[in-house]
């Protein structure tokens, strides 16, 4: 037994009176001296690479430029010689830029003649390199490196990450009995290599509570461990397998495994910046869990988060899973421009996108070139412009949203029906936009006079064959634009007027957009020639340039409603609608228009959302009308509003999802200088870095065709990624330490073959399968040691990086709440659903948005004891315990968590309220399983640990038992089932 962490005391208990009550009580002392204190760290983990060693004197035989030449560089001159800096136009992080033809610095193949060593070697303090102030010389040894991989020619090398893994040949091993598969041969190969020998096994139970853990976040019960003890003894290995695949096959999986997910993916309930108000996002967590449960291949998983709203004949799931990319953060604060925050969100994709699928910090990139890797500046940009033609923005409505089904099980008939709406609303805005943009139909007005209500000043001025209107100066709120034209000769009757609504500045916003316009009431009139008195017009219907705009452009016509055509809330180019009479109205020669446009949306106080530049046109075209009195259209439309009519009925929440944009409306994306969205450079076209294998040719959306190219063959490091997540979590560290960086300046692979061979398996023999790869991790040798801290290895592998014995560490802070909630027995084991909201201590919840309210459930509420994972979770006010044991805010992608040891994790663990009704359902259990205290407590530790406790644990505890008795200040009982679940055996894996 490892010890207690802190001795348990009642939860309403404040600290001094515990450490009072505890003084007094004599036993404590031979508690902590028996099982040892020891709190909930890493025991044995430390940050860092293998064991540190000295070079030898002798060089290498053949210098590997990453090996041994790249370190020297990045260490010594990429400061001023880089990605960012470059300093003489050199930079050692390209070939280019150092090797012949256009390089100047290193001759290959002969060093006398290559500058780099004249200047390393220099006793010239105005030329060495690296200068004084930057750092002392070269060391002797890393000069010869560089002098001797010049004499063998200065062969470049791209740093291992960036080349497509190659399978590699399985290692003979003298010891070849240990292994139990190919893994096995890998680790066991280094392990003899520096002559160590790997642990034992791991005893059964505890090696099976180690794999419930893992794979499904839960211990095992009491009746697991005795099942499988029976297994080993009448199955062998077998029982080891029939485990796994239990476990693989529970429900839970996907629970324990989507919370991995979504610290990656910034999952959270709420919306982040400004006020951090609730966001509906929950569907995207449960597709999660079921994708997992379900072992959706990986590239599948990729594709659908990506792109899913671009696959042929898309489902309800393709678009949820595209939630996956709106989880970033928005900000409804007073003041903001919703066009930076919306550029922020497209970066934050980019930088998430990077650092999930392929462990690389592109985030850098946004402002300058990379300093390590091969990324130039416009690479970023050029990769953002995959994302940068979506139609979501910076909104409170989270538009575009997707209505979801509650029940799952209305998925099917709400899919029909979509599968229904889409195509027949597509066709009848075809028809619609047809007519709309076919300028033959359309007679431009000249003569324009405008006007306003307010203190908005208009200009006119004639542009080509037609007038502007344009606002002067700043415009007021709920400005009322009136337009007065004559009407042109050769129209003699009017069936549509077509606005046009543009940006002040046209040129510019293509770039740069403006704030956009929306028409909250639209009046026309028909003004005689001879001066009689005005006939209105009445308009039965409004077509637009989109198919599915935010807001129902027929809004306009409708006096309840201030919303209606709108370029919402940003405009790059000009927008137009037509409003179709409801008949054609007679025009009498010299007759004018009066049109009349009310404004009354604004954003955030400040922004009002008023047309700046515009112009009309009218039609006599009948077609015009056809689109209100063909029978084949109007049956078409009675037939969209059933389907619609039906969809509604059926219970929905909503669901943020990625839409494009129309290609006539594509933005056009360009470099920013030095990051800056305001200072925009070159344009540039959707890429990849060109130190990556290029896009496939095709004429797939250039989004879906990114998401493809992520899981292709050619892609170096996504399996490579997956895999090493997949490797961090079973083994406490991944093979490459800094999941986050496998770039130049991240740690190397502590097994770089085994790392290759893992993700070719992944990818080729298990289809990109997360179940198969992960029965093999647990089922290998590897995994099955023991892991007893091993005395001759703390100078040699602190860190385990060479894997001589089991995984041990924290658990992480979901785990660390659901297995106490497992073990007292009060685990609701309900999926799915909504948010839930466990108790938190007085004084936590202070939100911004007032309206979001923290209802704990009641003791008799299932909800109060769900799942961690269900928790809801808001990025300004993170959930206590979990913030106390290192969970993320999820602002960010977090590609690993770095575990902490601090004295709040184990006050959190003996005071908080969960904790504290956790043992007193506990106590209540063990009470249940027999009358006498001593057994209780020995069942109850075997539940908490897997394995019976020794005559003198459990002497210890029975002795601290009685003395808690004698205090008469609670039920010792709860308190003993507090210590059980404090030990540092059970807050480790």
């Amino acid at each position: 037994m490892d010890g207690f962490c802190l001795a348990a005391f009642p939860s309403h208990r404040s600290f001094d009176a515990f450490m009072t009550h505890w003084i007094k009580t004599v036993g404590l002392l031979s508690v902590l001296s028996g099982f040892g204190v020891v709190a909930h760290g890493d025991e044995g983990e430390h940050s860092g690479q293998d064991a540190a060693h000295t070079h030898a004197e002798a060089l290498p035989e053949t210098i590997d430029f990453n090996e041994h030449i790249r370190p020297i560089f990045n260490s010594h001159c990429v400061a001023c010689h880089g990605g960012v800096k470059q300093a003489g136009d050199l930079s050692f992080v390209y070939r280019d830029k150092v090797l012949p033809p256009d390089g100047w610095v290193v001759e290959p193949g002969d060093p006398d003649e290559s500058i780099v060593i004249e200047r390393i070697t220099t006793d010239d303090e105005s030329v060495i390199m690296p200068p004084a102030e930057h750092g002392p010389p070269l060391p002797e040894y890393e000069v010869q490196l560089i002098r001797r991989w010049i004499e063998q020619g200065a062969k470049w090398g791209e740093h291992w990450a960036y080349e497509k893994p190659a399978r590699p040949a399985v290692p003979d091993v003298a010891n070849v009995d240990w292994c139990r598969q190919a893994t096995d041969r890998f680790i066991l190969a280094k392990l003899e290599e520096n002559g160590i020998s790997p642990a034992a096994d791991e005893v059964p139970t505890r090696w099976l509570r180690r794999a419930s853990l893992d794979l499904i976040g839960l211990p095992p019960t009491p009746d697991e461990v005795t099942a499988f003890e029976a297994a080993i003894e009448a199955q062998q290995e077998h029982a080891y397998e029939d485990a796994v695949d239990r476990l693989l096959n529970r429900p839970e999986f996907g629970e324990r495994w989507a919370s991995v997910w979504l610290d990656q993916i910034r999952y959270a309930d709420s919306k982040g910046l400004g006020l951090d108000a609730p966001r509906k996002a929950w569907k995207y967590r449960d597709w999660v869990i079921d994708a997992f449960n379900r072992d959706m291949p990986y590239d599948e998983f990729t594709i659908r988060q990506i792109a899913g709203d671009l696959l042929p004949d898309p489902t309800i799931e393709d678009y949820v899973a595209t939630a996956a990319q709106r989880l970033t953060q928005s900000n409804e604060e007073g003041g903001t421009d919703d066009e930076e925050f919306r550029i922020e969100a497209i970066l934050d994709r980019v930088n998430t996108t990077w650092q999930v699928w392929q462990g690389v910090t592109f985030g850098c990139v946004q402002c300058h070139s990379h300093p390590y890797d091969p990324f130039e500046h416009d690479e970023y940009y050029e990769f953002a412009a995959f994302f940068n033609n979506t139609t979501d923005s910076d909104l409170d409505e989270d538009w575009p949203v997707l209505k979801v089904p509650v029940d799952s099980a209305h998925y099917d008939q709400a899919a029909k029906l979509d599968s229904q709406i889409r195509p027949l609303q597509r066709n009848i805005w075809a028809q619609e936009y047809e007519l709309l943009s076919d300028e033959t139909r359309w007679k431009p007005l000249t003569g324009l006079a405008a006007s306003t209500n307010k203190a908005t000043q208009v200009a006119v001025e004639t542009v080509g064959d037609h007038d502007e209107y344009h606002t002067v100066g700043t415009v007021a709120r709920n400005t009322d634009i009136t337009l007065r034209s004559p009407l042109p000769k050769s129209v003699d009757s009017l069936t549509a007027i077509r606005f046009t609504g543009m940006p002040l500045d046209p040129e510019k916003a293509v770039a740069d957009s403006e704030w956009g316009f929306v028409l909250s009431h639209v009046e026309a009139k028909l003004i005689p020639a001879d001066g009689g008195e005005p006939t209105p017009i009445e308009f039965a219907d409004v077509i637009s340039d989109e198919p599915d705009p935010f807001h129902d452009p027929n809004g306009s016509l409708n006096d309840e409603s201030n919303h209606g055509f709108a370029a919402y809330t940003r405009i790059h180019y000009p927008r137009s609608a037509a409003f179709l009479l409801k008949e054609a109205l007679a025009v009498s020669e010299g007759s004018q228009i009066e049109f009349t446009i009310k404004h009354r949306i604004y954003l955030l106080s400040a922004f009002s959302l008023v047309t700046r530049r515009g112009h009309l046109a009218v039609s006599s075209d009948p077609e015009f009308q056809a689109l209100l009195t063909d029978q084949s259209l109007q049956d078409q439309r009675k037939e969209l509003a059933e389907l619609k009519s039906r969809r509604d009925k059926i219970e929905t929440t909503t669901v943020p999802i990625l839409a494009e944009r129309e290609s006539h409306l594509a933005r056009p994306s360009h470099v920013f200088i030095r990051g800056l969205f305001l200072t925009k450079d070159k344009q540039v076209q959707p890429d990849t870095p060109q130190a990556f294998p290029p896009l496939s040719a095709g004429d797939q959306p250039p989004r879906l065709a990114l998401a493809r190219w992520l899981v292709s063959d050619e892609n170096p490091l996504t399996a490579r990624v997956a895999v090493n997540r997949v490797w961090a979590q079973l083994f406490g560290i991944g093979l490459v330490a800094t999941e986050e960086d496998f770039g130049s300046s991240g740690e190397a692979p502590s097994h770089p073959a085994l790392l290759d061979e893992l993700a070719l398996r992944f990818k080729d023999t298990h289809q990109w399968k997360f179940k198969p790869l992960i029965r093999e991790m647990v089922l290998s040798r590897t995994y099955r040691q023991s892991s007893v801290v091993r005395d001759d290895l703390m100078d040699v592998d602190p860190a385990n990086r060479l894997l001589a014995r089991g995984p041990r560490h924290r658990l992480d802070a979901e785990t660390v709440r659901d297995q106490a909630l497992a073990i007292s027995g009060l685990l609701s084991d309900k999926m799915h659903g909504p948010p839930v909201h466990p108790p938190i201590p007085d004084g936590v919840w202070t939100p911004f948005a007032s309206w979001d309210k923290w209802n704990t459930a009641k003791v008799d509420d299932g909800n109060r004891y769900r799942r961690s994972l269900y928790t809801y979770t808001k990025r300004s006010i993170p959930f206590p315990m979990f913030a106390a044991f290192d969970a993320p805010s999820r602002e960010f992608c977090t590609p690993r968590r770095l575990r902490s040891n601090t004295p709040v994790q184990a006050l959190m663990t003996l005071n908080d309220q969960t904790f504290a009704e956790c043992a007193n359902a506990f106590a209540a259990h063990m009470r249940t399983l027999s009358d006498d205290p001593s057994e209780q407590i020995r069942l109850g530790f075997v539940r908490v640990a897997c394995r019976e406790p020794s005559g003198g644990e459990l002497d210890e505890l029975v002795g601290l038992h009685q003395q808690l008795g004698q205090l008469n200040t609670g039920d010792p009982l709860a308190m003993v089932a507090n210590v059980l679940l404090n030990l540092d055996e059970v807050l480790m894996k």
